[in-house]
């Protein structure tokens, strides 16, 4: 079995082990509809998904260590984010930096980004600023905790795709998939343009 492979399957088993703890999020108890409303925030914006689904293609493009190290750079400094939002402590130009993810991490995808380190310090960059608009728009009855904990397993669905899609164009062709892959990036990163100017 080839490592990617073995880490498709990794995706999709990570995926499938997510679907009772969703189904099960009936909004109710505080504690829940915490979780529940923590969890479909990150899936209600179209630039909350294509930025962290850019982030796992990324991470599927560089391979290696950067398959979990890149995605857990974006949860962690979101984390971060997450808390400051919570707080109330303002985070300058948060729209301006979510559309720019979007249209960044875009491009790195299109333009097949190699320099893993650094593909850490970007995408935890742009992870604050996603993670505060999710802390700072926390529904009030909400536990921070329980409510951060829905928004982080969101945002890991949401990078497994990221790799599930990497991982299974590369596996269509040496010829097709990087042709395949710097396409989807440059969708995203015109859907990320088209964030910052109000026209998406």
């Amino acid at each position: 079995m080839t490592p990617r492979s073995i880490g498709a399957r990794l995706v999709l088993g990570a995926s499938m082990a997510l679907i009772p703890t969703i189904a099960s999020a009936h909004v109710g108890a505080s504690e829940t509809s915490g979780f529940a409303h923590g969890f479909l925030h990150p899936l209600s914006g179209i630039d909350h998904i294509l930025a962290m689904v850019a982030v796992g293609m990324l991470a599927a493009n560089l391979g290696g260590r950067a398959l979990w190290a890149v995605p857990l750079s974006f949860v962690g400094m979101m984390a971060v984010g997450g808390a400051l939002g919570v707080l109330g402590i303002a985070v300058p130009l948060v729209e301006i930096g979510i559309g720019l993810s979007v249209a960044v991490l875009g491009a790195a995808v299109a333009l097949g980004w190699k320099w893993p380190v650094t593909a850490g310090v970007v995408v935890g960059f742009f992870a604050i600023f996603h993670g505060h608009a999710h802390g700072s728009e926390m529904p009030v009855d909400a536990a921070g905790l329980v409510y951060g904990t829905g928004f982080m397993l969101a945002t890991a669905m949401l990078h497994a795709v990221g790799i599930g899609l990497g991982l299974g164009v590369a596996r269509l062709g040496n010829r097709f998939a990087p042709r395949a892959i710097r396409a989807s990036g440059a969708v995203m990163a015109v859907a990320g343009i088209g964030i910052l100017t109000g026209v998406v």
